[in-house]
């Protein structure tokens, strides 16, 4: 199977990292390992040949600036030995890893050093606090390696802890707060050096459902406010598909599949992913954008003639009327058009007419599709951008619209595209 792992060559200049036809081998013979493994060889026949595993395998990918990028995979994939060797807690046996175009596999021990201090922050899935230490202490430990005056690191201790909402337990032993306090000591831990990468290991799995989808809730929060890029494991596919601008699906070291939520639950690429995705709840994973069509709306002069005509060319049952600033008025559905005499369009025009934003998920959606209109998708402005029509809703999440044409947010290599991109793409026909 072909898998674009870095998308077009604008995203290739973006990104914050670069994995380039990785290997991992553990056992005493890396060579033969990697030579078999390029003939085709299973990892089963190679382990009982010559007692060697290769957990990570030919892998490649980029990590765009300010992206969460999900590695998802069970136990034994390799999704964990994958993230070791991107802040070479692991040494890679071959393979390029770059982070702002930086081969870091040729780094010495003391720029390795500088690296993890200065880039890197890692949050593991056992919380690893000092419990001789306050939780303040705990936090502050990355910024003490880096030479920090205490006053100055206790300031961005602290400013990390209320960003987790955990200001007040700054002098409290970690062993007093509970195991989803502990992991967002943790995260504030790795929040407190500012890191450009983020590499999070499992950090929500040991954790009870409530306090796991509490702390997703603050994970996406705080990636919105400050535009890390993340690099996240995890073995749970629901976990991935919340959290993840792109999904890696891992197996037997390699990248099975890599692509947008969407395009994954839409599109899975074989019996292994289409597995995990059966019982994925698509109005929770789909956004009104994966619908998104080109409004093509009528100006606020268009004649009802006019109008008839649009509707007659598109095949659609309404349009929206806009104004001069792409705001929505109203929407004029055909049967109107067709049965009324009325001399202007504005006096067919339905004023109550259903609006989205384009990142809202489809489960949101139901209310307002069972008006039979399009559904408005609307910017922060209140500019119109797009259309959903309830038909394509209701098709998708039946399981029979995985094929239809989702624009960009369903192609299989693409980030999740901007809310407005700049291009409303309404293609107006008559504005006067």
């Amino acid at each position: 199977m072909s898998i674009d792992t870095t998308g077009n060559d604008a995203a290739r200049k973006e990104a914050k990292v670069r994995v380039e036809h990785l290997y991992k081998v553990f056992g005493a013979q890396p060579d033969d390992t990697l030579r078999r493994l390029q003939a085709g060889e299973t990892k089963d026949r190679i382990y009982a040949d010559t007692g060697s595993v290769a957990a990570v395998a030919d892998v490649s990918f980029d990590v765009h600036q300010g992206e969460i990028f999900v590695v998802m995979g069970l136990s034994g994939s390799g999704k964990s030995t994958l993230i070791r060797c991107i802040n070479r807690l692991i040494e890679p046996t071959r393979g390029r890893i770059l982070i702002d175009d930086e081969d870091i596999v040729g780094l010495d021990a003391e720029a390795l050093r500088r690296l993890r201090r200065d880039k890197l922050s890692m949050v593991f899935q056992h919380f690893a606090l000092f419990p001789h230490k306050s939780v303040g202490e705990n936090v502050e430990y990355g910024l003490k390696i880096r030479g920090m005056p205490a006053r100055e690191r206790r300031d961005k201790a602290l400013k990390a802890l209320e960003q987790v909402g955990l200001a007040a337990h700054a002098d409290v032993p970690p062993d007093n707060l509970s195991g989803g306090m502990q992991q967002r000591v943790g995260l504030a831990r790795g929040l407190a050096v500012d890191p450009e990468l983020m590499l999070m290991d499992e950090p929500f799995s040991a954790l009870d459902p409530l306090i796991r989808r509490d702390m997703q809730d603050e994970l996406l929060v705080l990636q919105q406010r400050l535009r890390m890029t993340i690099i996240f494991i995890t073995h749970d596919l629901h976990e991935a598909l919340r959290l993840g601008d792109r999904i890696a699906i891992m197996k037997d070291g390699r990248f099975v599949q890599l692509g947008t939520p969407e395009a994954i639950v839409a599109r899975p690429a074989d019996d292994y992913v289409a597995a995990f995705t059966r019982d994925v709840d698509r109005a929770r994973v789909f956004r009104a954008r994966a619908l998104r069509r080109d409004a093509e709306a009528l100006g606020p002069e268009a004649s009802v003639e006019k109008a008839r005509e649009r509707l007659a060319q598109l095949e659609r049952t309404a349009l929206y009327v806009i104004d001069a600033h792409d705001r929505p008025q109203g929407v004029v559905r055909r049967a109107s058009l067709e049965s009324a005499a009325a001399p202007t369009l504005e006096a067919l025009l339905e004023r109550d007419f259903p609006t989205a934003h384009e990142d809202q998920e489809l489960v949101e959606l139901y209310d307002v599709c069972a008006t039979g209109l399009p559904v408005a998708l609307v910017d922060g402005e209140g500019r119109l951008t797009g259309v959903v029509e309830p038909l394509e809703v209701f098709r998708l999440l039946g399981g029979n619209g995985g094929e239809s044409d989702g624009g960009e947010a369903m192609g299989d290599t693409a980030s999740r595209p901007s809310e407005h991109a700049g291009s409303l793409e309404m293609r107006r026909r008559n504005h006067g």
